[in-house]
């Protein structure tokens, strides 16, 4: 195949819908389920994430109706149990973590890097296949009577006090986390093999290197996840005493082991959502990322440090005060890369060409949110406040925060960015402005009331409170239900553009990544030659001189 620097049309009367793009090349349900192609793959995943984030958040509306009054009165406590958990499992294992890489990272990481497809586009496939089989074994064990131990199967309640469907959640678990290493092996691989001629390490968008740091947390972090659920299930069907203090076990093991995973997990949650974050600060401020060199490296360093911190999840449990110490400042050392990234974001913005376009929105959404979410975890990772604030609704404050306000919002930039790369067609610009502010205000409305009921002192996973807390709740419910519209209204604006939106043309933002310089939906081949890069990432004067040309070779 020969190469060549490929340039795109910036007239938008020039836009059109190809008639042969990655969709319309085969037809048939057969052609998408045993499908090669990372772009379909990344469909397959975006419907697939978009069920289960909607059974989540109907768990979540339970929730949040059930706290409306101070009494159990829409649910029995245990049942509110297994809805708590189901949400937490749901929310966390089938779509936080696979939403970013398995759609977005799927679709665009080789586009790219100039690449035709992942390094390994069967064991993509099989990924789904494995996250699909653990998402439905999930909602099986719902339906059968679900799992109160909470997403953290805690032992000794997970393996001696409960007999609820345990092992067989743990069994989705465990699925789910092969599907997430197959992801994660395939993106190394790929960044590693297949970027195009003059793609070098420092060319490369900032999404991908997000998503090389969060792969090798899935990688290097998963299978320990997978070891403790394996035990927890020996532990619980032969007593084989791993975990129990009777046969010469240790419960806080399984602590260790779960949060050497669940912290990091954290970061491969929000790690690729910053990636996002890169691209469309940079493209809605005609900029080149400042600080880019510092930005990439504090990728891979929250990649190493992630793993240093997960102790801090139990400076109640019983670690000795050395420890606590230790992990309090392993902890705070965190935050230093992320810092970074925030800062150079906030002067990428200085003196920025700055529109604000949908993915802007959710951009500045994701810097307010995230901020936020980090700050307070200053408090989580500081022993003293820690020990007064864990187990209560300043940390479901908190998480919310980085992993839903955070992710989510950077999960939203991206799918409207690339919205008129993946689909050829543009959504409606003024309602979805209006659904991102709804989003924000029913945010904020949710879980801010949850850091004061937090610091008051009430407990997190109870179905019933003291009638002093209850304003508060329900000020958290009506912001949940405006957060619901905020989440519904993409859902059906995007599905309405898929056959009346506007043709979107091959590069609507003007922006400066190979993945703009192909049509739109892309060819099954992503590009029609192997492309050549031959400028810095986010080079707008580049873009510029390729669009000066083009305009004197029309003329």
């Amino acid at each position: 195949m020969s190469s060549s620097t490929i340039v795109s049309l910036p007239d938008q009367s020039l836009a059109r819908i190809p008639r042969m793009n990655f969709i319309s090349k085969e037809k048939g349900l057969l052609s998408w389920l045993l499908t090669g192609d990372h772009k379909r793959i990344a469909m397959l995943y975006l419907a697939s994430i978009t069920f289960f984030f909607f059974i989540g958040g109907a768990l979540a509306g339970l929730i949040r109706l059930e706290l409306l009054t101070p009494q159990s009165d829409l649910m029995a406590t245990d049942t509110y149990n297994k809805v708590f958990t189901m949400h937490g499992i749901i929310m966390i294992f089938f779509f936080l973590v696979p939403s970013v890489p398995a759609t977005l990272g799927n679709f665009f990481i080789p586009m790219m890097i100039g690449a035709k497809d992942l390094a390994l586009p069967k064991i993509n496939l099989l990924s789904w296949y494995l996250y699909m089989a653990a998402g439905i074994l999930a909602i099986y064990s719902m339906a059968t009577g679900g799992v109160d131990t909470g997403w953290t199967f805690t032992t000794p309640l997970s393996t001696h006090y409960l007999n609820t469907n345990v092992l067989t959640t743990g069994v989705a678990i465990f699925i789910a986390g092969f599907s997430s290493i197959f992801t994660g092996l395939n993106f190394i691989v790929t960044i590693h093999k297949m970027r195009c001629p003059g793609m070098t390490w420092f060319r490369m968008p900032l999404f991908v290197w997000a998503h090389y740091a969060a792969s090798i947390l899935m990688v290097l972090g998963t299978p320990v996840l997978a070891i403790a659920i394996v035990l927890v299930a020996l532990e619980r069907v032969f007593g084989i005493g791993v975990f129990d203090p009777t046969k010469g076990g240790d419960p806080l093991l399984f602590q260790h082991l779960f949060w050497f995973y669940s912290h990091p997990a954290v970061y491969i949650m929000i790690l690729p959502g910053m990636g996002v974050i890169s691209e469309t600060i940079s493209t809605f401020s005609r900029k080149r990322v400042f600080g880019y060199t510092a930005v990439a490296f504090s990728s891979v360093a929250i990649a190493v440090f992630g793993f240093f911190v997960w102790a801090h999840h139990m400076f109640i449990m019983g670690i000795s005060n050395y420890s606590m110490l230790v992990f309090s400042l392993l902890t705070m050392l965190v935050a230093v890369p992320s810092a970074i990234k925030i800062f150079n974001w906030a002067f990428t913005l200085y003196k920025g060409s700055i529109t604000f376009e949908t993915p802007m929105l959710y951009t500045f959404g994701f810097m307010g949110l995230f901020t936020i979410g980090g700050l307070t975890g200053v408090f989580l990772g500081t022993s003293g406040t820690d020990i007064h604030l864990t187990e209560t609704y300043f940390i479901v404050a908190h998480f919310h925060f980085v992993m839903v306000g955070g992710m989510l919002m950077a999960f939203l930039a991206g799918i409207h960015f690339w919205w008129p790369k993946m689909t050829g067609r543009m959504y409606p610009e003024k309602i979805s402005q209006f659904a991102a502010v709804v989003t924000f205000i029913g945010f904020n409305f949710t879980f801010f009331p949850q850091f004061i009921l937090g610091t008051l002192g009430m407990p997190r996973r109870y179905a019933t409170y003291p009638p002093e807390f209850q304003v508060l709740n329900v000020f958290s419910t009506a912001g949940a239900t405006i957060l619901g519209i905020g989440y519904l209204l993409p859902l059906l604006y995007l599905t309405w553009s898929l056959r009346y939106g506007e043709i979107a043309g091959e590069n609507p933002w003007q922006a400066t990544g190979l993945e703009w310089q192909t049509q739109s939906p892309p060819l099954t081949e992503n590009f029609p030659a192997i492309p050549i890069m031959d400028h810095e990432a986010y080079d707008y004067e580049w873009l510029e001189g390729q669009r000066e040309k083009e305009v004197a070779s029309v003329g």
